[in-house]
């Protein structure tokens, strides 16, 4: 799960939903300090790409050329730590303004530089996958991580109410909020069932949970034990947290199944401000004077859609 920066160069290639062009460059934000507008990102910052629902492909960089035929030579020296290998050619959609390439041609360019690297090749079970990548007219060869759809996983769970997030912006919302996980203590004080705190444990995220509904505490917890995670959900409400976090992800109450209030989404707001130095809150409501009032700052803000619903995600610091 990290997320280092190195002498290396990364390049990482994004599908997702014209709905989640936002909350994905959120999210990009939030591990690169940049976005882009394209559907792939060039960094020397290393993230593990099951981190997010939207990175289909991370291609560490060995070797970059403009010419196919020098990437042949070049790939003669690479010296494989490993019994077996095989080389995916990762255009097969089209990556910025360069076009898919054909799955013949594809799998033509991938023979031929198999060809030239010492080694046994393994179309099945390899142990390392090598990838090429063709963009803006320049070839990319390096070790290829493809990205397994962990958030899938947790679509199906004990307990789950329609209004709750998505486990893709579930996700998101975890990652921007905690993108490097290291020596990082987090909180989701208003958890629900636990759909945050699921995505955040299985990606080694330190965070606990809490809510004042003892039954939802109980879904709750049972959710997380259905998927073999571990963690602490207790029953409370925010007013109660005597311990500081390092964030605090809040969901708010949604005035149109409870009776929240303004006054209370404030009361909620200022605690978050008072136990966590930053806070990442979902609203349906348009809340910056709420924010402002109880002393954060919106440092970046996206909008998360889910049929009907549209959900700001506000990351807040304090002022």
């Amino acid at each position: 799960m990290r997320n280092i920066q190195s002498e290396s160069k990364y390049i990482y290639t994004y599908v997702h939903h014209v709905d989640e062009y936002d909350l994905c460059r959120m999210e990009m934000r939030s591990f690169f300090s940049v976005d882009s507008q394209s559907n792939f990102l060039i960094s020397n910052i290393e993230v593990n790409p099951s981190r997010s629902p939207f990175i289909q492909d991370r291609l560490e960089v060995l070797y970059e050329d403009n010419s196919i035929d020098n990437i042949k030579k070049l790939v003669t020296n690479l010296i494989v730590n490993a019994k077996t290998y095989k080389v995916v050619c990762l255009n097969n959609f089209d990556i910025g303004e360069t076009k898919k390439i054909p799955q013949s041609e594809r799998r033509l360019m991938e023979r031929e530089i198999g060809l030239c690297i010492e080694g046994e090749p393994d179309l099945d079970f390899p142990e390392v996958v090598f990838g090429l990548l063709f963009i803006d007219d320049r070839w990319y060869f390096g070790i290829h991580s493809k990205s397994e759809s962990i958030w899938r996983k947790h679509l199906h769970k004990p307990h789950s109410y329609s209004t709750a997030l998505s486990t893709r912006v579930a996700r998101a919302v975890a990652n921007i909020a905690v993108p490097q996980p290291q020596n990082i203590r987090a909180i989701d004080p208003c958890c629900g069932i636990g759909t945050v705190i699921i995505e955040a444990l299985s990606m080694g995220i330190d965070i606990e949970g809490r809510d004042m509904n003892p039954l939802v505490c109980n879904g709750s917890r049972e959710n997380i034990a259905y998927f073999g995670l571990q963690g602490t959900i207790t029953l409370g409400p925010i007013s109660e947290v005597t311990e500081h976090y390092d964030v605090a992800i809040i969901d708010l109450p949604y005035n149109l199944f409870t009776h929240s209030t303004r006054e209370d989404q404030f009361d909620i707001i200022k605690h978050a401000r008072r136990i966590a130095d930053k806070v990442v809150i979902v609203t349906i409501e348009t809340i910056d004077d709420l924010v402002a009032d109880a002393g954060l700052v919106i440092v970046d803000r996206s909008i998360a859609k889910k049929q009907s619903f549209l959900r700001q995600i506000l990351l807040c610091e304090q002022n």
